[in-house]
């Protein structure tokens, strides 16, 4: 059972592909999404070997190594000696020390006819949040909004006496109507606080935008803008000799958009088995803290996730739950 968990964020910088294989249906390559509610989301087999390569990118000392495959797990396709000897005997005898779930996704990036875009989420994925933090010990300090809400501030609402409402919002080519909302204003700023570092100025707008410019919809409409609102492309293979398409290489490829919010729980425990480290503490649970604490610390501010990487894509922005930078 692991003894720590904290919530990561993760940011699409550029658009992400996160595929689930061919597909008979209208696009050839799908990204991944949740069976019971059609939800994008990321696997977590898929987010923990883009945290590994990051870190061992990152990391490159025979000593870090060594520490990588003990927080990740013993990778036996690893066939160098200086790593083997790390273990001995032990080699694939003792399980990973870190864990995470599958990245889920909070906010939804879609256009919008005043300030350019909003994120939209829907109370079922705000109850999941709100229900995922308190495992880690987090107070939310806001109630779950109601659909047809948004922050007080928000400078996405439309006023037209034509309409039947007084305030609304233009989302692609829908109108709803909209309340402001203390429990909205509450959960923007919350989110605005810790998607992006704390005290740091690099990222005041995005941090101002998100605490004004989130949108609480019903489940059903927030269902068919993620479902009917992602980044769909079209892409060939191009003949080096001719200078056309090589036949049948015409093929649609699934996206989430850029600005996309997504958030993984990542959860350590102790050292198993009797493995000589700087992480071992007398007490289980300050193992399991040592772990964390090198988790967070050297976990890069900007990884790649999932596939098309050559292109671009899957630039995501990380930052845990209550991470505060220097300015600059």
């Amino acid at each position: 059972m692991y003894k720590i968990s904290k919530p990561v964020f993760l940011y699409c910088e550029t658009s992400l592909h996160a595929g689930s294989g061919s597909s008979l249906g209208v696009v050839d390559l799908p990204i991944q999404r949740e069976r019971h509610t059609g939800f994008p989301k990321i696997e977590s087999s898929s987010l923990k070997g883009a945290f590994r390569e990051a870190f061992e990118e990152k990391l490159t000392g025979d000593d870090d190594k060594k520490k990588i495959h003990i927080v990740f797990g013993y990778d036996d396709s690893e066939k160098k000696e200086k790593v083997k000897k790390f273990f001995k005997d032990r080699q694939g005898d003792f399980m990973a020390c870190l864990g995470n779930t599958d990245a889920r996704l909070l906010l939804f990036p879609v256009k919008s006819m005043q300030g350019v875009f909003a994120w939209i989420t829907c109370p079922a994925v705000v109850e999941r949040f709100i229900r995922d933090i308190r495992l880690c010990d987090i107070k939310p300090g806001f109630e779950s909004p109601e659909p047809g809400t948004c922050a007080k501030n928000t400078k996405l609402i439309v006023q037209n006496n034509n309409l039947n409402h007084a305030n609304n919002i233009i989302l692609e080519e829908y109108t709803f109507p909209i309340e402001k909302n203390d429990n909205t204003t509450k959960m923007a700023s919350l989110l605005a606080d810790n998607i992006f570092p704390k005290n740091s100025t690099d990222f005041k707008f995005w941090q101002d935008k998100l605490k004004q410019d989130i949108i609480v919809l019903n489940n059903d409409d927030y269902k068919d803008f993620v479902n009917l609102s992602t980044e769909v492309v079209t892409r060939t293979k191009i003949d080096n000799e001719t200078g056309v398409v090589v036949e049948g290489q015409l093929f649609t490829e699934e996206y989430l958009p850029s600005e996309s919010i997504l958030y993984t729980l990542v959860m350590t425990n102790a050292v198993m088995g009797p493995i000589v480290d700087d992480f071992e503490e007398a007490a289980p649970e300050k193992q399991a803290n040592k772990i964390m604490e090198y988790f967070t610390k050297n976990l890069p501010d900007v990884i790649q996730v999932s596939g098309n990487a050559t292109i671009g894509k899957g630039i995501v922005r990380t930052n845990y739950f209550g991470k505060e930078t220097k300015n600059g």
